[in-house]
């Protein structure tokens, strides 16, 4: 996507791309190679700060790409730690992500798309608009503006990466997984895909891709209910995505992976958390090997959800536990400045 300009970003072409394009230019291709590192190892924002190229060559890049540009704008930190960023795209979008730091961890949740075209009714994100795409450079940025904010607030280096922010990673595959390879690639961050989990509502056929590409990174999944009715009153993509499609999904991507599958369930006051949800749940959770992160509701302007009872949060884990599931309760960081799971809306502090 062109922002602004009718100039090409020149973090669109991969590396043999632009060695195309500088031989086609009777320049070396070594010097392709230059800006490549540049604009993703040393994540220069000017061709005038790529020193090791002469004058005549950066003047003639300015000329000819732009680069884009990921600045914070706002930056909030919790009583518990943690960090919400918004960040304004070049075309002037705003878009969140956050650090979540804890002792053992540093981990940066991410955005993929500016907005969301979904329509969970626990999610902030979903009374928002969807505006667009995330571009793969845009996705990386955000991990390189959290990472160095972990290095300067804790002086620890960031060890995980979820994308669980704004949007579905699935409905921009193409740039996500674009993303994801340069975090990985030692000529990028150099990051493991073991560290890097993708959360997804439930799209079938793009589980069944996953599995299709044989992905490396982690898959997490936003169940919330595991019997139709409840699940498609709260999510709607639920209606085109039964539990029994994404069942058969899962196997797929479990067969072709071997990797285990990660559902998040918000327990809901007297919604999903009965015993009998809890059933539910651990009959779904047959179908692969997976682990469930039970997390707490967080409240959103215009919902009528409530966080469920301790007691009724530990008969549900206990359910659970009882049929050898593991099941970890997730409080959630950042509550104080809307930056727990289900809050982000891309608005900085003037705008609430």
């Amino acid at each position: 996507m062109l922002l602004k300009t009718d100039k090409p970003n020149v973090r669109s072409f991969d590396k043999e791309e632009l060695r195309s394009y500088f031989k086609e230019r009777n320049e070396k291709a070594f010097r392709a190679d230059q800006v490549y590192q540049w604009v993703w190892q040393k994540h220069a924002k000017s061709f005038e700060q790529m020193t090791n190229l002469s004058k005549d060559l950066r003047g003639f890049l300015d000329e000819n790409f732009m680069i884009t540009e990921l600045k914070t704008t706002d930056c909030q930190r919790s009583s518990d730690g943690t960090v919400k960023s918004v960040f304004s795209l070049t075309d002037g979008k705003n878009i969140e992500g956050v650090l979540i730091p804890t002792e053992k961890r540093m981990t940066a949740c991410i955005s993929s798309q500016a907005g969301c075209s979904l329509d969970c009714t626990f999610c902030a994100t979903a009374q928002l608009k969807m505006m667009r795409n995330l571009n793969s450079d845009e996705i990386y940025d955000q991990v390189v503006a959290i990472k160095q904010q972990a290095e300067d607030l804790y002086n620890k280096p960031l060890t995980n990466i979820v994308l669980m922010g704004m949007g579905e990673p699935l409905l921009n595959y193409k740039n996500v997984s674009g993303a994801i390879e340069r975090i990985n690639s030692e000529e990028g961050l150099n990051m493991a895909y073991k560290r890097i989990t993708l959360s997804t509502s439930g799209i079938s056929k793009m589980i069944h891709k996953l599995g299709d590409d044989e992905v490396k990174f982690k898959l997490a999944l936003s169940l919330h209910a595991a019997d139709n009715e409840k699940r498609s009153k709260i999510m709607s993509i639920n209606n085109k995505n039964p539990l029994e499609d994404l069942a058969d999904a899962l196997k797929h991507y479990y067969s072709k992976t071997g990797n285990a599958v990660t559902y998040e369930y918000i327990v809901f006051k007297d919604f999903n958390d009965s015993i009998q949800d809890a059933k539910n749940l651990a009959a779904f959770c047959k179908h692969v090997p997976c682990k469930i992160n039970i997390i707490e509701y967080n409240p959103i302007d215009g919902s009528n959800f409530e966080q469920t009872t301790d007691e009724r949060l530990s008969a549900f884990v206990g359910i659970l536990e009882s049929r050898g599931i593991v099941a970890k309760v997730r409080r959630s960081r950042g509550k104080d400045i809307d930056a727990a799971c289900g809050q982000l809306a891309g608005k900085n502090k003037a705008e609430k």
